[in-house]
């Protein structure tokens, strides 16, 4: 039961030294997270479209 205490008082610790994001850093993150994921689904689908149109020329 000592450990758990010990583990859970040096968790507490690191989490004091952890610098969190504030509210206009999260959301220049968040934006550009999801303007990577929408370019990257455009890229893989405009991708899947060229690679089937050559396989339906190629058959």
């Amino acid at each position: 039961m000592k450990k758990i205490f010990e583990f859970l008082k040096e968790v507490k610790k690191e989490m004091k030294k952890v610098r969190w994001p504030n509210k206009k850093e999260m959301v220049t993150y968040s934006v550009a997270t999801i303007s990577f994921i929408v370019l990257f689904a455009f890229f893989f689908s405009l991708t899947d479209i060229v690679l089937a149109a050559l396989k339906t020329l190629v058959k």
